[in-house]
């Protein structure tokens, strides 16, 4: 969730800690602060609400420093306000820190800590580690008899009487050439600038700017930075070697080139990311499928005898699809679980079953909970991720890039359509190996995935008419979106980015549920979206029936329908038309006008699009 900065060198780290900031803020942006080492000792700036409002209350005060850790919160423990944002700091307010994730067990900590008089100040769990650093950061002495001096130690000390997540940035005005970094559930990378230059970050977004080689912390690692250099070792003081990865994003992937918000930028390139999860995958001249990512675990996915998806959000809905993919490609039993319920699930665990975690930002903690419940229990876990180096992509046996490049808008666009286009991959793959496909449907199949760029794009080119269609409906305060078969989880996900950014109540169902309950919503104030593409689809007929009852009780009706289709222009009061595809691609156009919906319709009602309120890009904590 939080975003992380620390630097360390020879420059003033301050403005460098603040672009990291900007570039992280869709990581949480409840608070600010960051505190700063000085002649004096460590001075600390903090403001509720933007790292604008931080950067302004900077500039009055005219920080300067070459060690600077800097933050900016989504909350968990205590509300957003100017005592509970980072930096959080001991009693002599000689150890400062940063912290993203939650101390499960910081209540029984605390109670001790306060037992032996440390006098905390803020709601938060995060002051605990302060504290804790603190109390075996002194001499030896009875109070504190296993104390040690130096603050590499009394951090792994602290860190080995909690329990929960943790990115870390650390320091001290008694250490005041050194910064501490750990991780243990929160993404955590350290940036190489060179000549005694470091930059930490919890994502590589606040890193590309200066260099592109990082350090990924595991989990349970500890770095001590100084300007002579580093070394990584475990809580239980365990040298380890590592090696620096090459970052492969840019800074313009992290820009908004143009467009008044990431989000829309990110539905614009579309037709580029799905592409990329095309291009080397669908090979329309050997008329197969390559997913080099798997290719050793071919033979297992082949022949397993069940599939099981876990994610939560949006990801969750690519699973739903991916589910229906798996079924009606390869004759392959799937199904989709919440992760947050399947970790703490009593579910057998076993070699015929493959499970597949989804994620964007490939530091879920959820997702990640159940990759490790099931790795424990001898299961085969594969990754499907956006974010190369993430914790999910080193941790599962195996797995497919997405390609997307980085996502900053909130709301996930891009990494959806790019999550369907793979497994849309994965399940025509094993279709066709596991001799489900007829041969004379293959060609035709894979030539539909290598056309949907293209139609994206014919789509993309009816934003204007689409905005035109939210002018009319913004106003309205409650949605419901329909759809059947692949729709379904298509209209899932179109309500969920109409709550997500623009706070009107919406729900997604599955078209022939509407009879059992939600027809009773039904009134001229209440539009509902509709999915009605497939005309040549027996399901498509359903769904007609679906909107005469719509109609017969006042409901206004939006459809997104295929090409050609003019009945339904006689049902609805609007209609967005979408290219017409093999039917198990139709969620890759459908969700687009959906996306695009959610989009106009939230900046009509003044909605802050990238930064919806109590929401963060990635849920690192439970």
């Amino acid at each position: 969730m939080c975003g992380i900065v620390g630097y360390i060198g020879l420059k003033n780290g301050v403005p460098i800690a603040i672009q990291g900031l900007k570039r992280l803020e869709y990581r949480g942006y409840d608070s600010a602060g960051l505190a700063v080492l000085t002649k004096n000792g460590i001075d600390s700036i903090k403001v509720k609400g933007r790292v604008k409002d931080l950067e302004e209350k900077i500039g009055q005060e005219k920080l300067s420093s070459n060690l600077v850790i800097a933050h900016t919160r989504w909350a968990t423990h205590g509300e957003p306000n100017e005592i509970n944002a980072h930096p959080h700091f001991d009693c002599k307010k000689e150890i400062f820190l940063v912290h993203n994730g939650i101390i499960e067990n910081y209540r029984t900590l605390k109670k001790w800590l306060e037992q032996r008089g440390h006098n905390f100040y803020s709601e938060t769990d995060t002051e605990v580690i302060a504290h804790l650093i603190e109390e075996y950061y002194q001499p030896p002495s009875a109070k504190a008899p296993d104390g040690k001096k130096d603050l590499l130690t009394a951090t792994q000390k602290a860190l080995s009487l909690i329990d929960g997540a943790y990115g870390l940035a650390i320091i001290s005005s008694r250490e005041p050439d050194k910064l501490v970094v750990a991780k243990m559930g929160s993404p955590l990378i350290i940036g190489l600038m060179g000549d005694g230059e470091y930059l930490v970050a919890s994502d590589p977004a606040a890193v590309v700017e200066y260099t592109r080689k990082v350090i990924y912390l595991a989990d349970g690692e500890i770095a001590v930075l100084t300007r002579d250099g580093y070394q990584v070792t475990t809580v239980d003081n365990q040298p380890i070697q590592k090696k620096a990865d090459e970052v492969s994003c840019d800074l313009s992937q992290i820009e908004k080139g143009g467009f008044d918000h990431f989000m829309l930028k990110e539905i614009f390139e579309q037709p580029e990311t799905v592409k990329n999860a095309i291009r080397g995958r669908v090979l329309m001249n050997e008329n197969k499928i390559q997913l080099g990512g798997i290719t050793d675990w071919l033979d297992f996915l082949t022949n397993v005898k069940r599939v099981v998806f876990l994610a939560c959000g949006t990801s969750w809905h690519a699973g739903m699809i991916g589910e229906y993919l798996f079924e009606h490609l390869a004759s392959l039993p799937a199904e989709i679980e919440y992760a947050s319920e399947f970790r703490y699930k009593n579910v057998p665990i076993n070699n015929e079953t493959a499970y597949f975690v989804i994620s964007q930002s490939g530091e879920t903690a959820d997702t990640l909970e159940s990759l490790r419940k099931i790795k424990k229990a001898g299961g085969h876990v594969f990754g499907i991720v956006n974010t190369v180096g993430s914790t999910i992509a080193r941790e599962t046996d195996a797995g497919i890039y997405l390609h997307a490049g980085p996502e900053i808008g909130v709301a996930s666009t891009k990494a959806f359509t790019s999550q369907v286009t793979v497994l849309a991959e994965l399940a025509l793959l094993l279709g066709i190996n596991r001799n489900k496909i007829k041969k004379e449907e293959i060609e035709s199949r894979i030539k539909a995935i290598s056309e949907i760029p293209e139609k994206i794009k014919i789509i993309l080119d009816k934003n204007e008419e689409i905005k035109k269609i939210a002018k009319k409906y913004y106003k309205f305060n409650n949605f419901l979106y329909l759809g059947r078969g692949y729709n379904f989880p298509t209209a899932l996900e179109g309500a969920l980015k109409l709550k997500e950014i623009s706070y009107i109540h919406a729900e997604g169902y599955p078209a022939a549920e509407m009879k059992h309950g939600p027809i009773a919503l039904i009134d001229r104030n209440m539009p509902v979206v509709v999915i009605a593409t497939d005309t040549e689809d027996v399901i498509y007929q359903k769904v007609v029936s679906n909107i005469e009852e719509v109609k017969a009780r006042g409901g206004k009706i939006i459809a997104i329908a295929t090409e050609g289709n003019e009945e339904i222009k006689k049902m609805a009061e609007n209609v967005i038309y979408v290219p017409k595809t093999n039917g198990f691609l139709t969620p890759l156009l459908s969700v687009i006008p959906l996306q695009l919906l959610a989009y106009h319709m939230a900046v009509l009602r003044g909605c802050d699009v990238d930064k919806p309120r109590n929401l963060a890009k990635s849920v690192t904590v439970e």
